[in-house]
């Protein structure tokens, strides 16, 4: 039995079976390249879900962990600490917002945003108290808590996991007018993506964040994007809702490649009016704004803007989608995607998606399935011309 056999026995023998990776086990990784147990060489075309937009183990990222592990890596929100501060006046710099909330994962962050737009809609808006709903979308993916998969129309995700929370309201992802007609008087918030990414690098129509994001300011509703997967430069844009000319939405939540790949850091950022509702001992997190996370976000940031892997994004991703659409596959229904968010999508005749990751994974990449049919590539932002080349010519074969 191979080193790598032997560690996925010891897996789905002592392991909840809660997840369906592929076949390998990684132990090494540099930049976009990861090696397994038995030292097999891969290209990481997922970037655990965009949480490595600055590649494996960047030298800056590792050298910021390192120092501050040296000095003090937890005090608890009991005592401040001399590396929070900084870092939430540099995210909101960037971010270009007045106030931050920081947490762990991503489902935190969503949480987070969640109680903040409740208590908002009571204590500012006015809604009678326990009557605030929040707009959600068909075909969501924000996290795993059993109020986040309340609200998703995933059936796997709910199955058996009730009673949930009431207060939430779906409607169709980008249609317009499902989401104006939903706009109540009660209406605290309108929570979405700006791309599906687990639903299938679900790409909205043109206009549709922008027309949300004006019927929100008109009827006092907060507009809440979800960027813990298109964030930080994922997309060819710092953020994704910039695609439609939008700088200032009313929440926005942050997680995955804020900590570098290295350590979970989340974020839930926002303007005073709204994350000025929480008063001491209304949300907290042991681990939220710990001293060894912040100096890791800080230079997770400093490594996005000082390498412009938000530009890097949007020229390689225009690249790379230009190669897997000129492949000629009985195959493919259809390739979309901004900047390094890519989906290939399998024609239901051709089977589902998954052995196409499998072969993938025997010519040297990794990448996987999301909603049966599709297959998502997001190699980290540090990703050069050559390597795609060097992807686009094995995908062919898989594909042609």
């Amino acid at each position: 039995m191979s080193r790598s056999a032997e560690l996925i026995r010891l897996a789905e023998t002592y392991g909840a079976h809660n997840y369906h990776p592929l076949d390998v086990v990684l132990e090494r990784g540099e930049g976009i390249w990861v090696w397994d147990a038995d030292d097999r060489k891969f290209l990481d075309c997922l970037s655990a879900y965009s949480a490595l937009n600055q590649g494996h183990r960047h030298p800056k990222i590792i050298a910021a962990l390192v120092e501050q592990a040296g000095k003090i890596t937890l005090t608890s929100r009991a005592f401040h600490n001399d590396q929070m501060g900084p870092f939430l006046q540099e995210l909101n710099a960037l971010c270009r917002t007045e106030v931050a909330l920081p947490m762990n994962t991503g489902a935190e962050a969503v949480e987070t945003a969640i109680k903040a737009c409740r208590k908002w809609g009571y204590q500012v808006k006015g809604i009678p108290r326990d009557q605030a709903e929040i707009i959600v979308c068909e075909n969501n993916f924000h996290g795993r808590t059993t109020t986040i998969v309340g609200f998703s129309s995933e059936e796997q995700y709910r199955d058996g996991f009730g009673p949930f929370t009431p207060g939430f309201v779906t409607v169709p992802y980008g249609d317009v007018e499902a989401f104006r007609k939903a706009v109540r008087p009660n209406t605290a918030g309108f929570l979405f993506e700006p791309i599906q990414g687990e639903g299938g690098v679900i790409v909205p129509p043109d206009g549709y964040l922008r027309e949300t994001r004006r019927i929100c300011r008109d009827q006092r509703v907060l507009w809440i994007a979800d960027e813990i997967q298109t964030g930080f430069g994922r997309t060819g844009k710092l953020f994704c809702h910039e695609w439609e000319g939008i700088t200032d939405p009313d929440m926005l939540i942050l997680g995955k490649a804020l900590g570098g790949g290295l350590y979970p850091v989340s974020a839930v950022v926002a303007r005073k009016e709204v994350l000025g509702v929480f008063k001491p001992g209304d949300h907290g997190s042991t681990f939220g704004g710990n001293p060894l996370g912040c100096a890791v976000a800080r230079a997770a940031l400093k490594v996005i803007t000082d390498e412009n892997l938000v530009g890097r994004s949007a020229e390689l991703g225009d690249y790379f989608m230009a190669g897997l659409r000129a492949i000629e596959s009985p195959h493919v229904r259809e390739v979309r995607g901004r900047g390094l968010l890519i989906g290939v999508e399998i024609k239901r005749e051709s089977g589902p998606a998954r052995p196409y990751c499998e072969k993938l994974r025997d010519l040297g990449i990794l990448c996987k399935e999301t909603h049966e049919q599709v297959i998502r590539f997001a190699p980290p932002l540090v990703i050069e011309k050559q390597d795609i080349d060097w992807i686009l010519e094995r995908v062919k074969k898989v594909l042609a």
